[in-house]
């Protein structure tokens, strides 16, 4: 390959889908599958992604694609998690793979993850088809080696009835998030309709259809984007390890391009990019030969888009995950320009907020624009670990709706764990950012509610009674009779007093269906004893009762707006009975 000429590179297959539903089993399906069926060359693992070539393809696919031509030279898999295929891996501008694979559960249906997906394909528009997993573990289903539709027909009519619903029941959750979908056969336009092919990852039914299905479509609607230049390597960070005897290395997918093992690369860290020169490039073993437990790598002099290398370099101890990678040759300075460019996470931080922690920068974007989009104010984001200076920092903030931290896909560090058991703040340790924000939006509820309470609590409040007149438990020493409470709340301790001024006693207990309580609400009706009366002289039924309220503590309501429209209509009625004996009463 000379430098600028043009090849076409395999495309960048993402497996995407909640946890369990099956994506390492269809993975390993695929790669078991290509092995036994490889022919001189075959299957490669690399670091983070299996390259199926076509010709294994062909073999898997058999009669499938008899008589077709792809001049693909095969499928790329990345085999990392889902969410870190598409934010963390920014290339062309987008998500790094080119086409995906949604995995989900037939039995199970869509979950929190899977819709997570969902979003990420939606946002990055990639094209992907839908592998409803695990058909075997439908009750009564008979395994076959025809095509989906024959193999479908062939099932006893129960079971028909059964497969049936389950995906009329996926078809109409994928049509929630307005997108069309049906069964891969029934479908003239994938552009329009995602295809959805029956398989079992544990069978290995469907997975021919869907390798046919994946190759098909590459060839036909990105066979242009493909064709890339045989230059400088572009690539991007998947992990940052330590290996026995390298130090520090980073996985890497190389999505473009050609790097070789003394080539100068520009890597993005979390502040300003790292030069350092290839030591080592390293692969592992092809699967047939992975168990051999003396070599885990082979050293390699270059490698060609697209697939995934391990690098081991100097200073790489602040790569991040989700950085771009480039090779730098005369032009050193518009690298480092470029990298800076494509690692700045770009937003604006606040004052005031919350700390935002992620595993990759493409994480913590995305994390950054749920946040956003609720109006959470942000402090501080960075990448990595939840350390005890942020528990610190966190708990150091005044607003208790601040002392807060979203940590995506990362660990809390053990001093931080020991600092988190002292303080009053929150972490929320999830590696489905959905459900980041679900934790988030019943945490706010429940935490504002408790601010409101203690704040209300902080002033003798408003509130008015009715003397119901069918209960008086005792007349007097103290009178004990039963009220309906109208509108705010009574307290022990509180004085009540009639609607012309005059205090008729104070609160000595509170009874709610024979048990004793702090205080009652608006629309209960409770028993309360009243030192100080005599019912039938300063109280009758009927009478509605005031609390008495200092003057002091009326003003402040009235100046912080924390009463609801009853609670106010109260506090005005006060303010009228006081001042008529004390104009200035309030002020």
């Amino acid at each position: 390959m000379s430098g600028g000429s043009k090849y076409i590179r395999q495309p960048i297959v993402s497996v995407l889908g909640h946890v369990d539903h099956g994506k390492t089993s269809l993975l390993d399906f695929i790669r078991g599958t290509a092995v036994v069926s490889r022919e001189s060359g075959a299957i490669t693992q690399h670091i983070g992604a299996t390259e199926v070539p076509i010709d294994a393809i062909y073999k898997v696919c058999g009669d499938l694609l008899k008589r077709k031509k792809f001049s693909l030279p095969g499928l790329l898999f990345i085999d990392t998690p889902g969410h870190h295929a598409f934010t963390t891996l920014r290339a062309r501008g987008g998500s790094l793979a080119d086409l995906a694979v949604l995995v989900v559960d037939i039995n199970d249906g869509f979950k929190p993850q899977t819709y997570e997906s969902i979003k990420i394909l939606k946002q990055y528009k990639t094209p992907f088809i839908i592998a409803a997993n695990k058909i075997d573990s439908i009750s009564g289903w008979q395994k076959s080696n025809n095509v989906a539709k024959k193999r479908i027909e062939e099932q006893r009519p129960n079971v028909k009835t059964i497969f049936k619903e389950k995906l009329y029941q996926m078809i109409g959750t994928i049509s929630e998030q307005k997108l069309n979908s049906d069964l891969y056969f029934n479908i003239s336009d994938f552009r329009k309709t995602i295809g959805i092919i029956p398989i079992s990852a544990k069978t290995g039914e469907g997975i021919p259809e869907l390798l046919m299905i994946l190759v098909g479509l590459a060839q036909r609607f990105l066979e242009d984007q493909l064709h890339i230049e045989s230059g400088p390597a572009k690539g991007s960070v998947l992990e940052v390890k330590e290996e026995v005897g390298l130090g520090t290395t980073i996985d890497a997918i190389i999505y473009n391009g050609t790097i070789r093992n003394d080539d100068k690369i520009v890597i993005g860290t979390n502040s300003e990019p790292v030069v350092t020169r290839i030591k080592a490039l390293l692969k592992p073993k092809p699967l047939d030969e992975i168990r051999d437990p003396r070599e885990r790598f082979d050293r390699v002099s270059e490698v060609h888009a697209a697939c995934g290398v391990k690098i081991s370099s100097p200073d790489l101890e602040n790569v991040v995950p989700g950085a771009p990678i480039r090779i730098a040759k005369d032009n050193l300075e518009d690298v480092i320009k470029e990298i800076k460019s494509q690692t700045k996470v770009d937003f604006e931080l606040d004052e005031q907020g919350i700390i935002i922690k992620a595993d990759t920068i493409g994480s913590l974007e995305a994390l950054i624009k749920e946040s956003r989009d609720k109006g959470i104010k942000i402090r501080k984001a960075e990448i990595g670990g939840v350390s005890k200076r942020e528990i610190v920092e966190a708990d150091a903030t005044l607003d208790p709706l601040n002392k807060l931290i979203f940590a995506f896909n990362i660990k809390i560090l053990p001093e931080a764990k020991e600092e988190l058991a002292n303080t009053n703040v929150t972490v929320f340790n999830e590696d489905v950012i959905y459900t980041i924000m679900e934790n988030y939006d019943e945490w706010i509820e429940i935490k504002k509610a408790e601010i409101e309470r203690e704040r209300r609590q902080d002033f003798i409040h408003p509130g008015m009674v009715k003397f119901l007149p069918e209960y008086v438990f005792r007349v007097s020493h103290p009178a004990v009779i039963g009220v309906r409470v109208l509108s705010g709340r009574i307290k022990t301790g509180l004085k009540l007093m009639k609607d012309d001024g005059r205090v008729v006693g104070s609160i000595k207990g509170i009874q709610s269906e024979n048990k004793p309580v702090e205080e009652a609400i608006q629309g209960q009706e409770v028993a309360i004893s009243i030192e100080g009366v005599t019912v039938g002289r300063q109280i009758k039924g009927e009478d509605i009762l005031y609390t008495d309220l200092p003057a002091s503590d009326a003003k402040k309501l009235r100046e912080m707006d924390v009463l609801n429209i009853d609670e106010k209509d109260v506090l005005n009625k006060i303010f009228e009975i006081k001042r008529k004996t004390d104009k200035f009463w309030g002020m």
